[in-house]
């Protein structure tokens, strides 16, 4: 079975196969470094790290580039309302490139704690203006944008694809775009939007500002991923990823701004993960999309400051499509603690046994592989996947055959559960908690079921449990 993938372009699963046989060119929107990371924003980059990985687990080299915008961004995607770097930085008391390093270190440290592999490229907008210059001043010329005295626009009406990815009207747009429409009486057509912004008047003080061809200003928000993807993927990219929101404005305006340029298809594969809702029906709290605007976002460290360990929250996420929403509520947190802890002591217990057996995966494995396999490769289902997982492991007890560990771990490259590193760190003991097992043992063996006992809460003092089992007694600290 080939990798299929559902293509937000043409709105259906599509064969996947890249530009350059072996390699993928992927650009993933980054985080708006004004505030923190919600959780729902996380859900996204944990399907795009998904997705890395199965890409790398199908065997391609996969160059992934993500932005991070410290620049640009207004309140509104239809470049309305003030900056939100100024924003942030107004309201936490702190300069704006001080809350602009805060909170992506911030992000970089939530996304190591779930694991989510780093972009091969990480770049930010404020480093790659002279790029985005360039970008404007080749629509400029081929009559793609034009100026007026506040700031530089797309002309959407050159651009007859423009409402092609949307698959709205144009009319629609403008409906979209009409409470801005009275900012700039120079603007030509309501949808057209912003490439770069002149230090006047309403941001006669933005402090961010470069000079440009057109005066002292500062890019829109639009124009930077373009001008970045296309700088280090190529005029063309095998995928592009991103959250649900972005099929309404920006990617739109991405497509038309780049394919404007370069008289080519900027992107192949778009794929988008779906919001994270938040509320309890049952409760008479509305069910609404995770997000800093709504006032309801819940960070990885809230998560944490309760307990729970932030690979649960991953393994959570893997139980929902990625084009699915997905509910949060402490319940489900709950859920997916407990299946993740015992995901973790399955990996624990085999990781001890084949130590002690030498026992390898027997041939009824195989079928799982296949259906893990079948399962990512249809369009990322995880949830058919970690179905597989857990099946495999109950016939693994079932059958007492618990050589699957191998299989488990292959898994674990796209499932990104840290697995192995879980089993072999809670299996790990010092010389003395070795002798005090051996001595335990040898304990048992003379029915001396006291001194056994002792040994027992002895060690569960140091968070040592203990297991009993045909092969012998094994351990693993608690997690």
């Amino acid at each position: 079975m080939a990798l299929r993938l559902y293509n937000t372009l043409t709105r259906r699963k599509e064969e996947f196969e890249p530009i350059e046989p072996g390699a993928v060119r992927m650009y993933s929107c980054g985080l708006t470094v004004y505030n923190y990371a919600h959780i729902g924003n996380l859900r996204t980059y944990i399907f795009s790290d998904i997705l890395r990985r199965t890409l790398e687990y199908e065997g391609y080299d996969v160059k992934h580039v993500m932005n991070v915008t410290d620049v640009g961004h207004l309140t509104s995607d239809a470049d309305a309302g003030e900056d939100k770097m100024e924003k942030g930085a107004r309201e936490a008391g702190k300069s704006i490139w001080e809350i602009a390093r805060y909170y992506e270190d911030v992000f970089w440290n939530d996304l190591d704690l779930l694991n989510i592999e780093r972009p091969k490229i990480i770049c930010r907008a404020t480093e790659h203006v002279p790029d985005m210059i360039a970008l404007i001043e080749t629509l400029m010329k081929r009559g793609h944008a034009y100026e007026t005295d506040q700031a530089v626009y797309f002309d959407v009406t050159t651009f007859p694809k423009y409402t092609e990815f949307t698959r709205q009207s144009l009319d629609e747009k403008v409906v979209g775009a009409r409470d801005e429409v009275q900012e700039d009486p120079g603007k030509r057509h309501p949808a057209d939007f912003a490439l770069w912004f002149k230090a006047v008047g309403r941001f006669e003080n933005h402090i961010m500002r470069w000079d440009s061809p057109w005066g002292v200003g500062f890019p829109g928000w639009h124009i930077e991923c373009s001008a970045m993807a296309m700088k280090y993927l190529g005029e063309t990219l095998d995928i592009h990823t991103g959250g649900e929101d972005h099929i309404w404005v920006h990617h739109p305006n991405e497509i038309a701004q780049s394919e404007a340029a370069t008289g080519k298809q900027f992107v192949r594969f778009w794929m988008h993960g779906t919001f994270l809702l938040v509320g309890d029906l049952s409760q008479g709290i509305e069910e609404r999309r995770m997000g800093k605007s709504e006032g309801n976002f819940i960070r990885l460290q809230t998560l944490i400051d309760n307990g729970y360990d932030p690979l649960a929250y991953r393994y959570a996420c893997l139980m929902a499509h990625y084009r699915q929403k997905l509910k949060f509520t402490w319940q489900s947190m709950d859920a997916a603690a407990a299946g993740y802890s015992s995901l973790k002591e399955f990996a624990a217990r085999a990781e001890q046994i084949t130590k002690k057996t030498n026992a390898g995966a027997g041939g009824w494995v195989d079928d799982f592989r296949k259906r893990f396999r079948e399962a990512i490769e249809d369009d990322l289902n995880m949830p058919q996947a970690m179905a597989a997982v857990s099946e495999m492991i109950r016939e693994a007890e079932a059958r007492n055959d618990y050589g699957v560990l191998d299989a488990l771990y292959d898994f674990d490259r796209v499932l990104g559960l840290r697995l192995r590193e879980s089993a072999q760190a809670a299996t790990s003991i010092d010389v003395q908690v070795e002798a005090l097992i051996r001595e335990r043992e040898e304990a048992r063996k003379a029915k001396n079921w006291t001194r056994a006992d002792e040994i027992r809460k002895q060690l569960a003092e140091q968070g040592i449990t203990l297991e009993d089992t045909p092969t012998g007694t094994l351990w693993r600290r608690g997690t």
